[in-house]
């Protein structure tokens, strides 16, 4: 735990005390998708531990551990995955589903947390959406081009009180909220920002922690994402503070949440939906996951040590935060490459255990004998360059 916070020992969703500790990683990066220059400066990167634990009143999950002054959001913290075919079509899709269902039609749309590059935010304008403000640190708008650039705001920062005056017909936040450690407080702050605007579409994406618990998905557990939900943690929290749950789902082959909401002016209005009823469930994957966690560390880390006896030569795809993760949890050191599409990472190292990042087509030089993919929904754009590559290495997912 960091010398400078207090192990948290309340629930930040629901208040609750009654916790159970799940897995504790000590001395893990605090980053994974920074571009760090040099092996050195790789394997020097601030650390800080993950105490993953779980809050019996309302299924939440959260870094006991986590400090937030060792995160880092900059122009150099490099997370789109819109080099992935797949993935840009589901956000596509996704854009165009919203932009549709709630009537945004040359209406606005304020993103929170929009990337680096705001790609979200420009689907939701090419669906027909009339203009797209982004706030995010580590927006880089240099690398924005849209052909309608007098569409959008940018706001290189923080999302925080002093925009609450920025009005919107929709409010939409993917993959930020598993970042923010003081989830209630953020969601009130969102609540208050909307005030009596109440027909604002509230439109949330994040990853779903029932499949990490199930899965003992330890990659998947990493010191940026201070914060876990399942389907009905994330509908209590949104009920919680002042939101009416429309709809609630899982998607991107059941990877992540989505919920879609508005403001309301009656607490907790609306019954729970049938799918939030996961209380038990989330409590028994927890169980699952604390029993199999360290048994599931030494199975792949047998499996790489046997590939490094035989003399072989293991990647890993995937030089994000499931990358780091994954070797950091390990300690092997038979992976000495990670390979990703994004050429921007290219040349730039791994935080933690040090791995140069490298694109695909340098696998025809090194020639590995096994590729372990970092998601297994992008297995088939991983076979596909492996064998345009005439490469014959054997290819897994975690």
């Amino acid at each position: 735990m960091s010398d400078s916070r207090e192990r948290i020992v309340a629930c930040t969703a629901c208040g609750g005390v009654d916790l159970d500790l799940i897995a504790t990683s000590h001395q893990i990066p605090t980053n994974s998708c920074l571009l760090l220059e040099s092996q050195d400066q790789a394997t020097s990167y601030p650390r800080g531990d993950m105490t993953f634990t779980l809050c019996n009143s309302c299924g939440f999950l959260f870094n006991a551990d986590f400090d937030p002054q060792l995160s880092e959001y900059s122009a150099r913290y490099e997370e789109t995955q819109g080099y992935s075919q797949r993935f840009v079509d589901f956000a596509r899709d996704l854009a165009a589903r919203w932009v549709d269902k709630y009537d945004l039609r040359d209406k606005r749309v304020v993103e929170i947390g929009c990337g680096s590059m705001g790609e979200f935010l420009q689907f939701m304008v090419d669906a027909g959406a009339g203009k797209g403000i982004g706030i995010d640190p580590a927006l880089n708008v240099e690398r924005i081009n849209h052909g309608q650039p007098d569409k959008f705001e940018w706001y290189p920062d923080f999302y925080g009180e002093k925009y609450s005056g920025l009005e919107a017909d929709a409010v939409v936040c993917r993959h930020t909220l598993e970042h923010i450690s003081d989830v209630k407080n953020f969601m009130q702050g969102v609540r208050r920002a909307i005030g009596d605007r109440t027909d604002t579409a509230v439109l949330f994406e994040l990853p779903d922690v029932r499949r990490v618990l199930e899965e003992v998905a330890f990659w998947d557990v990493y010191y940026e994402h201070c914060s876990y939900f399942s389907l009905g943690s994330l509908a209590r929290l949104f009920r919680e503070t002042g939101f009416e749950v429309l709809h609630l789902e899982l998607d991107y082959d059941d990877q992540y949440l989505i919920i879609e909401a508005k403001p309301s002016a009656i607490p907790a209005l609306g019954a729970p939906l049938e799918i939030e009823d996961d209380l038990e469930a989330i409590r028994s994957a927890a169980a699952h996951y604390r029993t199999e966690y360290q048994d599931t560390l030494k199975r792949w880390a047998a499996e790489f040590s046997d590939v490094d006896r035989s003399g072989d030569r293991p990647v890993i795809w995937g030089a994000g935060s499931k990358g780091v993760s994954f070797l950091t949890s390990l300690k092997s050191d038979a992976i000495l490459y990670a390979v990703d599409i994004n050429p921007t990472k290219h040349g730039f190292f791994m935080a933690g255990m040090g791995q140069q990042i490298v694109g695909p087509e340098f696998l025809s030089e090194y020639d590995p004998s096994l590729v372990v993919a970092m998601n297994p929904i992008y297995v088939d754009e991983i076979r596909a360059d492996l064998d345009r590559l005439g490469l014959s290495a054997r290819l897994t997912a975690v």
